[in-house]
């Protein structure tokens, strides 16, 4: 008849379990409304292809490039960072599924009570065991669950999910512009050995040219004044080697750290010009932007955490339903503690609770969250806004680079030539010392800006690669 009416009493809680299971509060997820162009600024033509699609073993196709983006990915201490917490993440995001499921525990405890001659309890426990010390041995499974009613459990695992996501494509992120450091170190290292080289052949130049001036001098045709003026320029001249020489070391150390290594040298590929530039850079369309670039589905996935907090910021106001077991082995002696059956008892607790008066704190929590929510509603439309102006600079930068480019080569093949009649003229006497200085001095300049210029439009493609959010792959 007990087990009848125990039933009985708990026919109904278990109806309203049932029935309540399926209520969650707070609002669903949906992707806010983010305002995107059809195309790309200075793209024509909207292509669904886009080079973020491309591995980047396959974008960059110089071999030594290849080889410290490899080392970079397996030993870079940032990436390596990046990928812990997404181990960390998965630990949590286990411990989460597992939410729902009841607690168990198992518990022994050995208690032992002199109560007071004179007190109640005292001559209570005298008259009744006939002694006044009173020992009580229990060894129990005591297990708890809590009904997931407003589905505040279901939300804190729809928010742990979320945040392994932020920390996994977080470390996507983090790869995506360890590639992009990685290639434009490379570059940059690749036009400063070139421009060591134009500094180099130019100082041979001036040298010459310093040879037939003091030539010159001897013979009455030119001053002293002449000589002076030709050594300055190949002093300012060799004044580049060091100074070269010095960004190339630093550029060295900066690759070297980036792959996870000591300082020290990096070993090169092609040279500066032979470094092709692709042509293949299509961008693909902007909407696809949310779904290729790591750094904005980590905004996305904290957004995706901050609305699942504030359903379960809000299933906090709601009433909690909890069932609470107990069941094991009791006795006031140790020598009946096993003495089954006797000894065994068991307990069943069902209790609800609503909060009442909490000094506001659960309304607080669920208006900070609300905020929260906004907050990264905000932040996950900014980053899609950022995202669309870096890729329509890197192609605004690739186009006019080229344009850049055509002049900047034209401009060194004129100073060529002009160089070539300057020396010409300056050994048959028809031309003076000042022009020849200032045509190697124009030609210096124009050939170091070159190599600038074409180091800048690979820049441009990586940084394009990288916006699109190709490199991760």
């Amino acid at each position: 008849m007990k087990t009848r009416s125990s039933l009985h009493y708990l026919l109904p809680l278990v109806i309203i379990i049932v029935m309540a299971a399926s209520c969650k509060v707070g609002q669903a997820y949906k992707q806010p409304e983010v305002p995107l162009p059809k195309e790309f600024r200075t793209v024509s033509t909207a292509d669904t292809s886009s080079i973020a699609d491309v591995k980047w073993n396959q974008f960059f196709t110089d071999t030594a490039l290849q080889a410290l983006i490899s080392k970079g990915i397996s030993y870079n201490y940032d990436l390596q960072i990046a990928l812990k917490r997404v181990a960390a993440s998965v630990q949590t995001l286990r411990q989460a599924r597992l939410l729902q499921l009841p607690q168990l525990s198992f518990s022994v405890a050995a208690q032992t009570t002199n109560p007071s001659n004179n007190s109640l309890n005292g001559l209570n426990i005298g008259s009744y065991i006939g002694r006044q010390h009173v020992e009580d041995f229990n060894a129990a499974f005591n297990l708890s669950w809590e009904a997931d009613i407003w589905g505040r459990i279901r939300r804190q695992q729809e928010a742990t999910m979320a945040g392994y996501l932020q920390t996994y494509e977080a470390s996507k992120a983090v790869q995506t512009q360890i590639v992009a450091n990685i290639a434009q170190g490379y570059y940059n290292l690749l036009m400063l050995d070139e421009q060591l080289n134009i500094a180099k052949k130019n100082l041979l130049l001036v040298d010459s040219t310093l040879y037939f001036t003091r030539l010159q001098r001897n013979a009455g045709e030119v001053t002293t004044l002449a000589v002076q003026q030709v050594e300055a320029q190949k002093q300012s001249t060799a004044l580049l080697i060091p100074q070269l020489e010095q960004n190339i070391a630093v550029q060295e150390n900066a690759l070297s750290i980036l792959t996870g290594s000591l300082p020290g040298p990096v070993e090169r590929g092609k040279g500066l010009f032979r470094s092709e530039i692709p042509q293949w850079l299509t961008p693909g369309i902007p909407s696809a932007i949310l779904s290729r670039r790591p750094d904005v589905r980590a905004k996305e996935m904290e957004l995706i955490a901050a609305n699942a907090k504030a359903g379960i910021a809000q299933a906090n106001m709601y009433p909690s339903l909890s069932i609470t077991a107990q069941g094991g082995l009791n006795s006031y002696l140790a020598n009946n503690w096993f003495n089954i059956p006797a000894s065994l008892f068991g307990t069943l607790l069902g209790s609800v609770t609503q909060p009442v008066f909490q000094q506001r704190r659960l309304k607080t929590q669920l208006e900070a969250a609300k905020i929260q929510r906004e907050q990264s509603v905000l932040e996950f439309r900014q980053s899609v806004l950022t995202a669309i102006g870096e890729v329509s600079d890197a192609l605004v930068a690739t186009e006019k680079l080229k344009e850049q480019k055509t002049i900047a080569m034209d401009q060194a093949d004129t100073l060529q030539l002009a160089i070539k009649n300057a020396r010409l003229l300056f050994k048959s006497g028809m031309a003076n010392y000042i022009e020849v200085l200032s045509a190697q001095a124009n030609v210096l300049q124009a050939e170091l800006n070159l190599a600038n210029i074409h180091r800048l439009q690979l820049s441009a493609a990586v940084d394009l690669y990288r916006s699109l959010g190709g490199g991760w792959k």
